[in-house]
């Protein structure tokens, strides 16, 4: 789109009203990739008429009408469809008869629009499609993203995204996959799925696993959105709550986690005044809520008691006020609930943090030779740490070397060289050193 003020509008309607346009299509067409395609139909031709005749008073309705003229013409083309295109293009030409202007009403009043948001959040997250395609297609229908806007943001070719959400689709029409929210059975496990897509868009965001950027705004803000998508459509859910708890108090930290050329700032290190309360504040009531919800039901998830541990950082004015006995116990308790070798590795940090690098260091050699973490800079990294903070400074500069050869992100690069080589410049007074107390990965 160029830079127009009517196009610039386009563009911000667009973002806003295209997820709710493809799930009322996909409920029509049965096809996400038809509805999209559709739904693409009638941005068109917004872009074409907009400019000229201007912004409607309701673009959302609008939008809807025309894609629904676009979905009669198209189904009527559509052979494959047989006698359902008779019964289909019935219903929607009385619909079609309807004056645009007359719309507003009809689409505020539109009762089944959370209804079709929520389907289509389990359609594009199902499991039949691999990890890299379910982020792929959610940012694409749900956040509505363009090809080139997630593969600049995962930093692989455009060709590669288009490829997986073009396979996405065609998987989903494949399988048949049903438009429809799981029955209250079926939605503990289909849940995980949508969730655990929402939280690797919101990490990748948050510490990019590549690139020259250490944090990537626009993907935590985009998967901050469709938690909150999901927290209103599954109000009930206490993991939904949960996720988005831990999203904002994470988030929280972003202005501070770098410093004024990008480079990264750990957690003991960072300015605190820079800390956006106001997304603190909207974390910690959904982690009330989530409590609240998982007390009812006599058990709480990994994304509440990780977002427990996130408030426990949060609510510290100073990095001395942590509460690391507690943040240690909370990791005991997220260890039994999802058993993970980068939760033991976490778990190793806080514990060396609360009772010394020595308990530290034991847990940490307990996990550090799983098969999981072996290509994981993290460990090196976090070895490193505790071999400074006993004095083992010749050891630590191994560490942090390995962990720099591991990591495919160049401010993180950059970061864990400065603390080799700081380690290797300390080797002639071995000795604990008081100063260095950044834990890692916590």
């Amino acid at each position: 789109m160029t830079g127009t003020p009517a196009n610039r509008a386009i563009e911000a309607i667009w973002r806003i009203e295209s997820p709710k346009l493809i799930a009322r299509l996909t409920r029509i067409v049965r096809d996400v990739g038809l509805a999209e395609e559709i739904a693409q139909d009638a941005l068109v031709a917004a872009l074409e008429q907009w400019p000229r005749d201007g912004v409607p008073r309701n673009p959302g309705a609008w939008l809807t009408a025309t894609a629904k003229h676009r979905a009669v013409d198209l189904v009527r083309r559509d052979v494959r469809l047989g006698q359902k295109i008779v019964e289909l293009g019935r219903d929607l030409e009385v619909r079609q008869a309807m004056d645009v202007r007359n719309l507003g009403a009809e689409t505020a009043a539109d009762s089944d629009i959370d209804d079709d948001l929520l389907r289509l959040v389990f359609v594009a997250c199902h499991p039949v499609l691999s990890t890299d395609a379910r982020v792929a297609l959610t940012l694409r229908v749900l956040a509505g993203l363009t090809t080139k806007e997630i593969a600049r943001a995962f930093l692989v070719p455009e060709p590669t995204v288009a490829q997986r959400i073009s396979r996405a689709k065609r998987t989903l029409a494949e399988a048949a996959v049903p438009f429809e929210v799981p029955a209250r059975d079926e939605l503990a496990e289909r849940l995980p799925s949508v969730l655990e897509v929402v939280y690797l868009v919101f990490n990748e965001g948050y510490s990019a696993t590549a690139g020259e950027d250490w944090i990537r705004p626009s993907l935590c803000e985009e998967a901050m959105r469709l938690g909150r998508v999901l927290a209103g459509l599954a109000p009930d859910e206490p993991e939904v709550h949960g996720l988005v708890a831990l999203m904002e108090i994470q988030a929280s930290r972003i202005r501070a986690r770098v410093g004024p050329t990008g480079e990264p700032i750990l957690l003991l290190d960072q300015d605190r005044s820079r800390w956006d309360h106001v997304l603190i504040g909207r974390g910690l009531a959904a982690l009330s809520r989530a409590d609240e919800l998982g007390d009812r039901r006599g058990e709480h998830g990994a994304y509440a008691v990780q977002a427990a541990i996130a408030a426990c950082h949060a609510r510290a004015l100073t990095a001395a006020d942590t509460d690391w006995v507690r943040i240690a116990a909370l990791y005991d308790i997220l260890a039994k609930i999802m058993r993970s070798a980068v939760v033991e590795l976490n778990r190793a940090v806080a514990v060396g943090m609360a009772y010394g690098p020595t308990a530290g260091l034991e847990l940490l050699d307990l996990v550090g030779g799983d098969p999981a973490l072996a290509r994981y800079h993290l460990l090196p990294s976090v070895r490193g740490d505790l071999l400074v903070k006993l004095g083992r400074h010749g050891e630590a500069h191994v560490e942090f070397a390995r962990a720099a050869a591991l990591t495919a992100n160049g401010r993180e690069r950059t970061l864990l060289l400065d603390r080799a080589a700081t380690a290797l410049a300390r080797t002639d007074g071995e000795g604990p050193d008081r100063r260095d107390q950044s834990p890692g990965p916590v």
